[in-house]
């Protein structure tokens, strides 16, 4: 009998997201917490239904262009942070991140990532009209939207970016608890990091909003981590399971079964429908693409070219010079799950239509 009224609260609560019904924080856990694979089937199963309904069979494409690897911070889970002796540093030069926003324009993405860390070329040395002068041109050659990664700059800057024409600002917590926080980004303040994602929408800039899964979160601060997200409105949300780094203080942190991030990205598109959600080739590279496609996402980020010196985030050289983390090595796993790439047009619409959410009343 019990395990009855479980079966019909799974089936009540998915058929509640279904009509578009808000879940309740308890409902939330509830689904968070499946294990059984029965039941995270059926979690799974609807959230492709709900993809589909709102994006069809397509999917968007992101090239990332990781262009330098300092930075002045010292993240806990960073196989960059500042004081990390063994990771490998670069800054490319503008010759350089040009070269590479071609090939990924030329090779069908969708969207540009321009993504570095606080960099004290930068931030401490203040050369961001470099950064600007970077971005515009990137704008203006590719043609395609662009995401502005650079970790908590000055509003007058994140001001400058939106006339430049960027589209996209991302900027991600890792997690909404703030103890969490604390131990997790360093000396660096939560609400000031949260409170930028706002400023970009007042801006007309759409936003991005990530989780780490695995660092010692729970159901319930997952749970409080999309009402923070649906406070923000955040127009592309996202999850990465945490992958130890070399050199950093959680290089020995268990590393949990990758069910949660499929279970987060399958409750991101119940709650959150007709966002965008990416399955990131930076954790498990081309090998886990299925995986989370069919958990709901419908954005493959962190495509990168195989012969421009490029890095990861999580998986820094993972698949990259193999030619595995391209658009043509998704390919495959697109056709096989009977999906396909957006059009060029099909994207910009999107980003079109999502940022008229955010234009001044008149």
């Amino acid at each position: 009998m019990k395990e009855a009224a479980i079966r019909l609260d799974l089936d009540e609560i998915l058929e509640k997201a279904a009509g578009g019904v808000k879940l309740d924080r308890q409902e939330v856990v509830f689904l968070l917490s499946r294990t059984e694979e029965k039941d995270t089937e059926k979690i799974f199963s609807r959230a492709r239904e709900t993809r589909n309904h709102y994006f069809d069979d397509k999917i968007f494409l992101y090239g990332f262009v990781y262009f330098s690897t300092y930075c002045r911070n010292d993240c806990t889970f960073c196989f960059y942070r500042r004081s990390n002796a063994v990771s490998a540093r670069y800054r490319k030069t503008h010759e350089e991140i040009l070269e590479t926003a071609e090939k990924l324009t030329a090779s069908g993405v969708h969207l540009l990532d321009l993504t570095m860390g606080e960099d004290p070329f930068y931030f401490n040395e203040g050369h961001f009209e470099d950064l600007l002068e970077i971005t515009r041109a990137v704008k203006e050659r590719s043609g395609l939207p662009v995401m502005i990664s650079p970790g908590v700059v000055p509003r007058e800057i994140l001001e400058e970016f939106s006339k430049v024409g960027v589209d996209w600002y991302a900027c991600y917590q890792e997690t909404h608890n703030r103890d969490l926080y604390a131990k997790m980004r360093l000396n660096q303040d939560y609400d000031e990091r949260l409170n930028l994602k706002y400023y970009a929408h007042e801006l007309g800039m759409l936003s991005e909003e990530g989780l780490l899964a695995g660092i010692g979160e729970t159901t319930e601060d997952l749970a409080h981590s999309f009402e923070v997200m649906d406070e923000l409105s955040a127009d592309q949300v996202r999850v990465m399971s945490f992958v130890p780094q070399e050199g950093t203080p959680l290089e020995k942190l268990q590393i949990l079964p990758r069910l949660r991030e499929m279970l987060v990205i399958a409750l991101m598109r119940l709650l959150f429908p007709d966002r965008l959600i990416p399955a990131s080739l930076d954790v498990d590279g081309i090998a886990g693409l299925k995986q989370r496609l069919n958990s709901g996402a419908n954005v493959i980020t962190s495509i990168i070219p195989p012969d421009q010196g490029l890095m990861g985030v999580s998986q820094s050289t993972l698949d990259i010079r193999e030619g595995g983390r391209t658009v043509n090595g998704t390919i495959p796993i697109l056709n096989e799950l009977g999906l396909k790439p957006a059009s060029a047009g099909d994207y910009a619409n999107w980003v079109r239509e999502r940022k008229k959410l955010y234009l001044p009343v008149l």
